[in-house]
């Protein structure tokens, strides 16, 4: 049933040979199963929408395929079926009956330029923090279940999923060392500004893991040797209480010099 319908779609769009091909839609016709779609090579979008499908068997060489329709189906796991479509960037997978969370994400953690996807109206919805942990885990989606997926919720999203990282860039935001999971020891005491003077000296590491680097994760490291060097010095003077030539000349005592604040930023 599959193949003629697929020859049929092919005949009405016009396509003379299967390289031609770069759109088929098979939605509404109440296929149970699809034959292999491999010799579509240059096929970029495809609609299996609000059909019966449960399983995706018939995608192991459409590699240039950047839209997929898959909603309203009968699929419960999608593992091991998409990982390889690298090139998608929609793909619609609501109204399914997927149960597994991690497993499906991690399905899709490959696919880099996916911008666009739904998820919604599966079990797995359900789950604690579902949002959450779909925006922490694939970084590259835009949109997510037909809303946009906003700066903020990235970053409560990176604070859930790695609060020893977290600990870590909030203690840099203040020019010292919490006592993080990462650390492993009390905080270092003082101000940033008394750390940065014994910087030059050689006896201060604002990090504090001079002497234990190589416990840390290396992307870690490279963000705590980042804010080591990211330091920025503004010196600002009130130029209004500057004396003039004149009040220099006629004043019986000298006159005072507005003070010169210079402040650091991190």
């Amino acid at each position: 049933m599959a193949d003629m319908i697929i020859e049929e779609q092919i005949e009405k769009c016009g396509y003379r040979t299967d390289s031609d091909v770069h759109e088929l839609y098979l939605g509404r016709k109440g296929l149970r199963e699809i034959t292999d779609l491999s010799r579509f090579r240059m096929l970029k979008y495809l609609w299996l929408n609000h059909n019966k499908i449960s399983r995706v068997n018939f995608l192991s060489t459409n590699f240039r395929l950047s839209e997929l329709h898959l909603d309203h189906n009968e699929l419960c796991d999608i593992t091991g079926s998409l990982k390889h479509l690298s090139s998608l960037h929609t793909l619609m997978l609501n109204d399914n009956r997927l149960t597994q969370l991690q497993a499906s994400v991690q399905e899709l953690k490959r696919m880099t330029n996916l911008r666009v996807l739904n998820l919604f109206h599966n079990p797995l919805q359900q789950d604690s923090g579902y949002r959450a942990y779909v925006v922490q885990h694939l970084p590259s989606v835009e949109l997510l279940d037909r809303q946009q997926v906003r700066q903020k919720e990235r970053e409560e999203a990176f604070k859930l999923f790695n609060p020893e990282r977290t600990a870590v860039l909030q203690s840099l935001g203040f020019g010292r060392r919490t006592n993080s999971v990462l650390s492993g020891r009390s905080p270092i005491q003082g101000s940033a500004s008394s750390c940065r003077s014994m910087e030059h000296s050689g006896n201060c590491d604002i990090t504090g893991v001079s002497d234990r680097e190589n416990i840390l994760p290396f992307e870690d490291q490279v963000l705590l040797r980042g804010y080591q060097r990211s330091i920025m010095r503004f010196s600002l003077v009130d130029w209004s209480r500057m004396p003039s030539s004149f009040q220099k000349r006629t004043a019986d005592q000298p006159c005072d010099l507005p003070p010169l604040i210079s402040l650091e930023f991190r």
